[in-house]
C-alpha cells in the first residue's frame, strides 16, 4: 500500500513527504529571513533524498514559531520576499511544496493563511484559517471558504489547519468540493495528542480521502510542539506515523485511483465529478420535507431501506441508515 514510503512509486501514485519541523524562535526580521532560508534548505534537500516526491508539506507556524506575535515586521504578504523564496525553491527543485505564513491584513489583525504551490511557482492553492484556536491565537477568521486545487500527477488537494480538522464540516466540505487528499498542518502541543489521532482517522474514513497531517514538532524553550505527522487512508486506518522526532520527514505515496474507486457512497460522488441531484425516488415526506434526502427523514417504527438503496456496494453506509432511519420512499 504504501510503495515503500515512496520508493516504487506506481503510475498513478502520489508521493507526500511531511516534515515534523523543530519549533523556530522568530522575533525579529533577521530571523524570519533565517527561518525563510531553512525552509528553502529543507524543500531542496526533500527533493535529494527522495526523486520521486511529488509534495512536500511544512506544519502550521513553521515560517513565525509559536509566539503569536503580530508585529507588521514580522507579518508576511503574497507578494513579499519570503513567498518569493517558497516559489523559487518549488521550481529549483521541481517538487510541489504546502507552506504556513502569517498574512498582513490592513484591515484587522493577521491572517493565518496556506498556501500551496507547484513545481512551476504558480499559487495553486490560497486558504486563510476559518477556525483560530481562540482565545490562545490572535488571527483573524478566514474568508476564502475551503478551497481545492489540482494537486500532483492528477490528484485533488485541500488544506485546512490546525483547529480547522476538529470541525467535520471543514473535511466534509473539502470532499464535497473533490478533494481526494485532505492536508491538516498544525502546531498542536502534546495535550492535543489523541484529538489530533481520532479526528485525522475520523475525517479520512467519513469522507473517504486520505488525511496527511502534521504538527510542529520539539521545544522553543516555552512551548512543546509534539510532531506526530501521520497518513490515514480512507478506511480511517493509519497508514504511516512519524512519532515526535524532531526535523524528521514522513513519506506516504498513495495511489489516488484507489482512493477514487473506493468514493462510491451516496452524496460524495466519484472521481471529480459533481454531485449529482438526488432523484425522485430518494426523496420522501410531504410538505416541505418532500424535497429533502431520505437521511434526513429520521422517524420512529419499522426501520428498512429503499430499493434504490438495497443494491449498493458501499454495504457499511447502508447498515448505517438501516440502524438509525426509517425510510419511506415516494410513490
Amino acid at each position: 500500500m504504501s510503495g515503500l514510503g515512496g520508493l516504487n512509486k506506481s503510475k498513478h501514485g502520489v508521493v507526500v513527504g511531511l516534515v515534523q519541523l523543530q519549533l523556530p524562535v522568530v522575533e525579529t526580521p533577521a530571523q524570519l529571513a533565517a527561518q525563510t532560508q531553512r525552509i528553502c534548505d529543507l524543500v531542496a534537500k526533500a527533493r535529494r533524498n527522495q526523486g520521486t516526491m511529488d509534495l512536500v508539506v511544512f506544519p502550521e507556524y513553521a515560517l513565525h514559531g509559536l509566539s503569536m506575535s503580530i508585529a507588521p515586521g514580522l507579518m508576511v504578504s503574497l507578494d513579499g520576499p519570503e513567498v518569493a523564496a517558497f516559489k523559487q525553491a518549488c521550481i529549483e527543485n521541481h517538487i510541489w511544496g504546502c507552506f504556513s505564513i502569517m498574512e498582513a491584513n490592513p484591515g484587522g489583525n493577521p491572517y493565518n493563511s496556506g498556501l500551496i504551490i507547484d513545481d512551476t511557482g504558480v499559487i495553486r492553492l490560497y486558504y486563510r484559517k476559518l477556525h483560530p484556536w481562540v482565545p490562545v491565537e490572535p488571527w483573524e477568521p478566514g474568508n476564502l471558504g475551503v478551497p481545492v486545487c489540482d494537486g500532483p500527477n492528477g490528484s485533488r488537494l485541500s488544506l485546512i489547519i490546525c483547529h480547522d480538522g476538529m470541525f467535520p464540516e471543514m473535511a466534509r466540505e473539502a470532499a464535497y468540493k473533490g478533494a481526494e487528499i485532505i492536508l491538516r498542518t498544525a502546531g498542536y502541543t502534546a495535550p492535543i495528542r489523541h484529538a489530533w489521532k481520532i479526528t485525522n482517522q475520523a475525517n479520512a474514513f467519513q469522507n473517504l480521502a486520505i488525511t496527511a497531517s502534521v504538527c510542529l514538532c520539539g521545544s522553543d524553550g516555552t512551548f512543546d510542539s509534539m510532531g506526530e505527522g501521520m497518513f490515514c487512508s480512507f478506511d480511517g486506518t493509519v497508514i504511516a506515523e512519524g512519532g515526535g522526532r524532531r526535523a524528521g520527514r514522513r513519506n506516504h505515496h498513495r495511489r489516488t485511483a484507489a482512493r477514487s474507486g473506493a468514493r462510491g457512497a451516496p452524496g460524495l460522488g466519484r472521481g471529480k465529478q459533481p454531485l449529482p441531484a438526488l432523484p425522485p425516488r430518494l426523496c420522501g415526506g410531504e410538505g416541505w420535507r418532500a424535497g429533502l434526502p431520505l437521511h434526513l427523514h429520521a422517524r420512529h417504527g419499522r426501520r428498512h431501506l429503499p430499493p434504490a438503496l438495497a443494491g449498493r456496494r458501499d454495504r457499511r453506509h447502508a447498515l448505517r441508515l438501516r440502524r438509525t432511519h426509517t425510510f419511506v420512499p415516494r410513490p
